[in-house]
């Protein structure tokens, strides 16, 4: 009916949101700072040892998504080696100082991704008009996914936007509401949001 994907830290998690019925996962480094990118070998077991498609956080630090020269650079290598690495697909935000989306940076490691899936991650949340920011993603051709919790805290506050991001997106790309969506809620979020894809740390229980 849905995809679940799981975000997950590491191997084990990743082995038992499979094993919990898990249809996808995103794979991070240190989810206390809402996550990283994994170290590589962390990213060649997890790809050895399960069989559901994973995509990677591509993130060179915790806080804020306006990066340097030198940030943006690692985020292109660590694209390079998801990509020898076949991996699914790779999760990337960038934002410019005043919190609009860097559409030319997203647009050149979209372009350095390809074939991959591209999901566009929560920074869209902090732009100052989400709406305008899907519309400028939706121009720019092979982003797959844009994760979100429709600029609110979770998705439960943000359902009415999701359900407007969804139906503006169409078959253009994937809308993936985000944001304190366990197995528990998903259900009723998906009655009044219906996409085709849910992502969350608890979206098939507890992984511990």
């Amino acid at each position: 009916m849905y995809i679940k994907e799981a975000c997950v830290e590491g191997v084990y998690q990743a082995l038992l949101a499979e094993q919990k019925g898990a249809n996808r996962i995103e794979l991070c480094g240190d989810l206390s700072v809402g996550g990283i990118t994994p170290p590589l070998e962390v990213i060649k077991e997890t790809k050895e040892k399960i069989s559901i498609p994973i995509r990677v956080m591509i993130r060179p630090r915790g806080g804020n998504f306006v990066y340097s020269e030198d940030e943006f650079e690692i985020m292109k290598e660590q694209i390079r080696s998801c990509k020898i690495l076949r991996v699914d697909g790779v999760v990337f935000g960038i934002l410019k100082e005043d919190n609009t989306l860097d559409l030319n940076r997203i647009a050149t490691l979209v372009k350095a991704a390809l074939p991959m899936k591209v999901v566009i991650h929560k920074a869209i949340d902090e732009t100052p008009d989400i709406i305008v920011a899907l519309n400028d993603l939706l121009e720019i051709g092979g982003i797959t996914t844009v994760l979100t919790s429709g600029g609110k805290p979770t998705a439960t506050e943000g359902k009415a936007i999701l359900k407007k991001m969804v139906s503006m997106s169409k078959e253009k790309l994937e809308i993936l509401p985000a944001g304190s969506i366990s197995n528990k809620n998903i259900e009723e979020l998906h009655r009044s949001i219906k996409a085709k894809s849910y992502h969350g740390k608890k979206i098939v229980g507890e992984l511990i």
